[in-house]
C-alpha cells in the first residue's frame, strides 16, 4: 500500500514539474510575444544600428564563434575515451596553468552544458520553485488576457499594456531570483566543482593544435593521387 502511495506521489511531483517547465515556457514565449508587439524590438534594432559596423561584425562574428557546434566536444574526447591516460595529477604549478586555461577554452561549451543540465534537474526536485514559476506564468497569462485590448481599466484607472508588461516584469524579476535563489547557488557550486575536478585532472593535450589546422583550398593540379604520393615523373626538377 505504501509502494502504491509513494509511486503516486513521485508521478504526481513529475507531472507538477513538467506543468510548471511548460509553463514557464509559455511564460516566456508571451512575454517575448509581449514585448515585440510593444517596439521592443524596434528598440533593440535601434540600439544595434547605432553601433559601428565594425563592432557589429565583431560581435556577430564573436556570438557565431563562441556558441558555433563545433565547439561542443564529442563524450569521447571529452572523457579522454581510448586515450592511454587522460585523467591525472600533474605536480608542475606553470604545466597546471597551462592544462587549466587550455581545458577551459577547449571544453567551454561542455561545460556550459553541464551547467544547465545541473539546473534543470535540480529545478526538477524544487516543488516550491516549481509552484512559484507556475504561479508566476498564470498571472503573466492573466495580465496579457487583461490588456489584449491594449489596455484595462483598474477602479477607474486605465493601464496600458506596455505598462502593465513593464510592472510583470520588474515583479517577476524579483520573484524569480527570492525562487531560483538557492538553485542558482547551489547549481554554482556543483557545477563549479565538477568543472573544476575535470579541467584540473583532464589531460587534453593531444587536442591542443586542433584550432591550428589550415583548411587548403585551390586547385592542386593533376589528380589526388599524383599529389599525395609523387614518383620521379611527378616531382619538379
Amino acid at each position: 500500500m505504501s509502494d502504491n502511495t509513494s509511486s503516486t506521489s513521485a508521478a504526481g511531483g513529475a507531472a507538477a514539474g513538467l506543468g510548471a517547465i511548460a509553463g514557464m515556457a509559455g511564460m516566456m514565449g508571451t512575454v517575448s510575444e509581449t514585448i515585440k508587439n510593444n517596439g521592443g524590438s524596434e528598440i533593440a534594432s535601434t540600439i544595434t544600428n547605432a553601433l559601428p559596423t565594425s563592432t557589429q561584425e565583431y560581435i556577430s562574428d564573436a556570438r557565431e564563434k563562441m556558441f558555433s557546434r563545433d565547439q561542443m566536444r564529442a563524450p569521447t574526447i571529452f572523457f579522454g575515451m581510448g586515450e592511454e591516460k587522460p585523467f591525472y595529477v600533474e605536480r608542475t604549478p606553470s604545466l597546471i596553468v597551462e592544462r587549466l586555461q587550455h581545458n577551459f577554452s577547449f571544453f567551454y561549451m561542455n561545460y556550459l552544458l553541464l551547467t544547465a543540465i545541473l539546473f534543470a534537474l535540480t529545478l526538477l526536485i524544487s516543488p516550491g520553485a516549481l509552484i512559484g514559476i507556475a504561479l508566476l506564468a498564470v498571472a503573466w497569462i492573466t495580465v496579457i488576457r487583461a490588456t489584449k485590448d491594449g489596455s484595462c481599466n483598474i477602479k477607474g484607472a486605465t493601464i496600458t499594456q506596455k505598462h502593465a508588461s513593464i510592472a510583470m516584469s520588474v515583479v517577476s524579476s524579483f520573484v524569480l531570483f527570492w525562487l531560483l535563489a538557492n538553485i542558482f547557488w547551489w547549481t554554482l557550486g556543483s557545477s563549479g566543482l565538477l568543472v573544476g575536478t575535470h579541467s584540473f585532472l583532464r589531460d587534453a593535450s593531444m587536442h591542443k593544435d586542433d584550432g591550428d589546422k589550415i583548411e587548403m583550398t585551390g586547385d592542386i593540379g593533376g589528380s589526388e593521387d599524383a599529389f599525395l604520393n609523387p614518383t620521379l615523373e611527378t616531382i619538379p626538377v
